[in-house]
């Protein structure tokens, strides 16, 4: 894994600009009809080309068989240790939405989710409700003051919301309520340590109020937590890379994650036409660029494998907006890998393609996880991706005498 503090001592500042366009939950499986994955399923001939012209390989955002969540996943591409800078969902969100947590505030990340009338989960996602609806519903459960603590809550996108709890006395250390499955009941928050149980109990009387609360809003009637946390500190990508970073991200966790490594945050639209051509408007005013595509993650969660493959086939069409540009490094990757025949994350090892006019190129000619295996980086760790695109741009110096 990456040594941070030896990238930050040889880092510097250059006119060469730098894009990463993260695809989320890029890598797949094959279909069981076809033995392809989505990948090799699309048609993605400028995805090709560019392979062709750079190097490749697989990363692992975490380490072999751990399936990484979609934090710690940019945390390791954006290149920090992703297990010891992990951030709390919750947080993530918060930030995203622009949302100042003070001093001794704990964020969760909720689900509008719904249940049948034993209480188990039949959808955990509520049948993606609008975001309209999601802000109708967030408005019932704002406001909310149990045992002294303030309970704040922000509709964020379709049935994500966040919640903040404002009070005295509350450690982040407790369980989530969301089991990440159907078929079973949500369980109850649970202190993990001696100090969270007051949050604990807070947080399951505003569980057991919202369920109140929602029982006549199907398919939204009832809640999941997950990702408490309190708001963390740590080097910025313009102390470790001296770098002048934007992100360009539609969803708000992932904006919130670019803003609390330091990145600027773009205005963008709502669409992927919307996100290239806000990098192109401020493409002269920067010389790092994360690009974010939310949706073949969100096909991939839904089981959609045809969905996923019309997103890639739509972000190869658009690739020679990017390549237009013309920039010195040009990586594309994803965050962790999202199968849709699993229906979730997975431990997989996830494409990674790097272009510039000093890479090595390698035989590989398509980009997919099997022509990857065969590249020249290899199995590299994600943490890896930023100093090679850092060296590619000649932003760092020779280490040593």
């Amino acid at each position: 894994m990456t040594n941070i503090d030896l990238v930050k001592d040889i880092s510097i500042t250059s006119p060469t600009k730098i894009v990463l366009l993260v695809i989320d939950g890029l890598g797949g499986l094959p279909d069981p009809q076809t033995g392809k994955t989505e990948l090799e399923t699309a048609s993605t001939p400028n995805l090709d080309a560019l392979a062709a012209k750079g190097i490749c390989g697989m990363a692992d955002p975490i380490a072999p068989g751990i399936t990484p969540g979609s934090g710690p996943g940019h945390l390791a591409v954006f290149g920090y240790d992703p297990v010891s800078s992990n951030i709390g969902r919750g947080v993530l969100e918060a930030v995203g939405i622009d949302i100042e947590l003070q001093p001794g505030d704990v964020a969760a990340r909720g689900n509008f989710c719904t249940i049948d009338e034993k209480g188990v989960i039949t959808d955990r996602r509520a049948g993606r409700i609008s975001s309209d609806k999601c802000a109708e519903l967030c408005k019932l459960l704002d406001g909310m003051s149990i045992d002294g603590v303030n309970i704040m809550v922000y509709p964020v996108r379709e049935h994500r919301f966040v919640v903040v709890f404002r009070g005295e006395d509350l450690a982040a250390d407790v369980s989530e309520s969301d089991p990440s499955r159907t078929g079973v009941a949500a369980p109850p928050v649970e202190a993990l340590s001696p100090g969270a149980g007051k949050l604990a109990d807070v947080a399951n009387q505003f569980v057991a109020e919202a369920k109140n609360l929602l029982a006549g809003h199907q398919p939204a009637n009832m809640v999941l937590l997950r990702g408490f946390a309190g708001k963390p500190g740590f080097a910025t990508m313009q102390e470790i890379y001296k770098l002048n970073p934007l992100a360009v991200a539609v969803y708000p966790m992932y904006r919130g994650l670019a803003r609390l490594v330091g990145m600027e945050i773009a205005d963008t639209g709502a669409t992927l036409q919307d996100e290239f051509d806000t990098l192109k408007q401020n493409y002269s005013k920067y010389d790092f660029f994360f690009l974010h595509v939310k949706w073949t993650d969100s096909a991939g969660e839904d089981g959609d494998f045809a969905r996923k493959v019309t997103v890639l086939e739509q972000v190869d069409a658009a690739l020679p907006e990017l390549t237009g540009l013309e920039p010195d490094v040009l990586v594309v990757t994803g965050d962790h890998s999202t199968p849709a025949v699993l229906k979730g994350h997975s431990w997989h090892s996830v494409p990674v393609l790097l272009c510039s006019k000093y890479c090595r190129t390698d035989p590989v000619q398509m980009f997919s996880e099997s022509a990857f295996l065969t590249g020249g980086l290899g199995r590299i760790h994600s943490t890896d991706i930023m100093p090679l695109a850092m060296a590619n741009a000649q932003k760092l110096t020779k280490f040593g005498a």
